[in-house]
C-alpha cells in the first residue's frame, strides 16, 4: 500500500510532461506559421513590351525602366514578380478580372482609369508630343486638321485625337507600326508619349522631329487591381524607399541619362 503514493506521483509527473510536450508542439506550429509569413508573395505583373525604353523585349528578355523599377520595388517589399506580356488595351481588363495583380506600361494616371484600377504614386512625369518628318509643314496641334495621324490604340494620344474634329486617325496595337506608317507616308504625324518619341529619334531615326512642345502634362503610375489595396500600399512603400535611398534616380539615369524632364523629385 505504501507504493500507491509513489505511483500517484509518477502518474502526475507523466501527465505534466505530456502537457509540456503538447505545448511544445503548439509552439513549433506557431514557428512554422512565422516562416510561412516570411515567404515571398508572388505577384502577377503584366507589361506591354512595345513601349521603349520603359518596356521592351531584347533577345527574348523583357526589360526596360518600368521592369527594373517593379523588380526593385518587389525586392524592397519581399515580393516575387511573375511577368507576362500583353497588348496595352488588355492591361486594365486583366486587372479588373484579377487575371493579373499589377500592370506596368507607362500608364498615364487619369480619372477614368482610376475608377477601374488603383494607381501607385507617380514615378514619371510625361506628356504627349507630335512626331513628324523633318520636311513637314506641321508645326503644332492646330496643323493636324485634315491630316492623318497615327496613334497607339487605347492610349491618351488616341483619346485626344478621337475628340479632335477633322483628323483622320489610324490606330495601331504597336507604336512601331505607327512610326512605320509615318515613315512610309501613310500618316503625316504620330501623336504619342514624348519620352518614347524622343527615344525613337535617338535610336537612329534622324529624319523625324518633335514639334509643338508638350501638349499635355501627365504622370505615369503602376496600376494595381482594386481587389488588393494592401498590395498597393506595399508598392507605394517600396517606391518611397527607392526614392529615399537614391536607387530610383539611379534607375532613371540608366535609361534617361541627364534628361530630368521625367524625374520625380522628392
Amino acid at each position: 500500500m505504501r507504493k500507491w503514493p509513489v505511483l500517484i506521483v509518477v502518474l502526475i509527473m507523466g501527465l505534466v510532461l505530456a502537457g509540456c510536450g503538447n505545448s511544445g508542439g503548439k509552439t513549433a506550429g506557431t514557428s512554422t506559421g512565422g516562416n510561412e509569413a516570411g515567404k515571398q508573395e508572388v505577384i502577377k505583373v503584366a507589361a506591354d513590351t512595345t513601349f521603349p525604353p520603359f518596356e521592351m523585349e531584347v533577345n527574348g528578355k523583357v526589360t526596360g525602366f518600368d521592369i527594373d523599377l517593379i523588380n526593385a520595388i518587389a525586392a524592397k517589399e519581399n515580393l516575387k514578380v511573375q511577368m507576362q506580356t500583353m497588348d496595352f488595351q488588355g492591361l486594365i481588363p486583366a486587372l479588373q478580372t484579377d487575371t493579373v495583380d499589377v500592370a506596368v506600361a507607362g500608364i498615364t494616371i487619369t480619372p477614368q482609369r482610376a475608377q477601374m484600377v488603383n494607381f501607385s504614386n507617380p514615378y514619371y512625369h510625361s506628356g504627349l508630343s507630335i512626331l513628324v518628318k523633318k520636311d513637314s509643314n506641321i508645326k503644332g496641334v492646330s496643323d493636324l486638321k485634315g491630316k492623318t495621324v497615327a496613334v497607339k490604340l487605347g492610349t491618351t494620344g488616341d483619346i485626344m485625337m478621337s475628340k479632335m474634329p477633322g483628323v483622320n486617325v489610324k490606330r495601331f496595337n504597336n507604336i512601331d507600326d505607327a512610326y512605320n506608317e509615318l515613315q512610309n507616308g501613310g500618316a503625316q504625324a504620330v501623336l504619342f508619349d514624348n519620352p518614347v518619341n524622343q527615344n525613337y529619334i535617338n535610336t537612329g531615326h534622324n529624319n523625324v522631329k518633335v514639334v509643338g512642345g508638350l501638349l499635355t502634362g501627365e504622370d505615369y503610375g503602376i496600376a494595381v487591381t482594386k481587389q488588393k489595396p494592401e498590395l498597393l500600399k506595399k508598392i507605394n512603400d517600396g517606391l518611397a524607399r527607392l526614392m529615399a535611398s537614391g536607387e530610383y534616380e539611379q534607375l532613371y539615369r540608366k535609361y534617361f541619362k541627364s534628361d530630368d524632364s521625367g524625374l520625380i523629385k522628392k
